[in-house]
This record gives C-alpha cells, structure tokens and sequence, in this order.
C-alpha cells in the first residue's frame, strides 16, 4: 500500500478552502493544510495495516468457554461523507482448542479496521472474519454501537441516535441461546 502523501492532501485542503469561501492564508487557517495532512496520517494508518497480524499473537490455555471484551472505544471515517463515526465494539469468542489471544489484541484488530474510510456493517463483519481467520475459534460474536456525524450534524440531524451492527459465526449462528447470553452480558 503507498503511504499518505502530504502535499496532494495540503494542496486539496487549500483548495477546499478557497472553494467554501475561505482564505487558505488568513491566519487562523494558513496551518489547517498540514494539521489535516498530519491528522489523516493517524486517522487513515489503518489502510497499510493488516488487522490479523495482531492476531498472531496467541497462548495455549485449557479454557474454551466465552471471552467477551465490551466496551473498546472506536473511531473511523463515513466513506461517504468523510465525516466521523464513533462508538464502542464488543468482541466475543469461545477458543478452540485452547487456542485464545491477548484481550489488547482484539481492541487493536477493531483499531486498524476503524482507521480508513469505513462503514460500521463493514467493521463489524471484518473484525468477525479476522478473528475466525487467525484463530478458527468455536464461535465469534461482535458488536458495534455508533453515533454517525453524517445523521447527526448534517442531513436529517438527529443527535444521539445511535445504529447498532453485529456479526455471528459459528455456533452463535445456531445457538439462539448462547447468542442471547452474550447479547445480555454486552447490556
């Protein structure tokens, strides 16, 4: 993947400055180009990471009972406005084969996914696969709650709605009840 290229997004903030009505040299924003160059490095340093790599890391450990980490704080871009959504994800996943991985690894696994121009129904499908991927666990449940800048600030504005996105695999697919128990301990 390239890397971000500075000067295309400082010479396209220039000139979205200008197009708004505004001039790129008043003082206030003659340093807004390279703050949002800077900015987009950190927001989008997901599109050159492979989410799975944080996965790599894994132990053996006779437990193959539910692992549920609630509440990982996320935040990423609408593709479709480059407006910020944000919110909080919930990862389940019952290891096979005592097979689990570090609890901060699966906050990092939904870091990198949020960090490029996303949607939440991709993040949370993408988070389900790559756990399934790289440790071929029993069953996988995640959970994404997200509050979209793009409902809130413009279009039908309505702030403090929030949309609500989950992926199933494996037994969580045919075990209405399992899914019902970890649905309760996310609430």
């Amino acid at each position: 993947m390239t890397k971000l290229d500075h000067d295309k997004i400082q010479s396209a903030v220039r000139q979205l400055l200008e197009a708004i009505g505004d001039d790129p040299d008043r003082e206030g924003v003659q340093d807004t180009p390279a703050r949002v160059a800077r900015m987009y490095e950190e927001v989008f340093s997901g599109l050159n990471e492979n989410p799975e790599t944080h996965l790599q890391t894994i132990f053996g450990e006779e437990h193959e009972e539910l692992v549920l980490v609630k509440d990982i704080t996320f935040y990423s871009m609408c593709e479709h406005h480059l407006l910020p959504f944000f919110g909080k994800a919930h990862i389940g996943y019952i290891p096979r084969n005592g097979i689990v991985t570090g609890l901060s690894k699966l906050a990092r696994v939904v870091e990198t996914i949020s960090r490029k121009p996303q949607l939440q129904e991709r993040i949370t499908s993408s988070v389900a696969n790559a756990l399934v991927e790289t440790l071929n666990p029993h069953g996988v449940i995640v959970v994404v709650e997200a509050e979209h800048m793009c409902m809130t600030m413009r279009g039908i504005q309505k702030p403090g709605s929030t949309t609500v996105t989950s992926a199933v695999r494996g037994v969580f697919e045919h075990d209405a009840a399992s899914r019902a128990e970890v649905l309760s301990l996310i609430q």
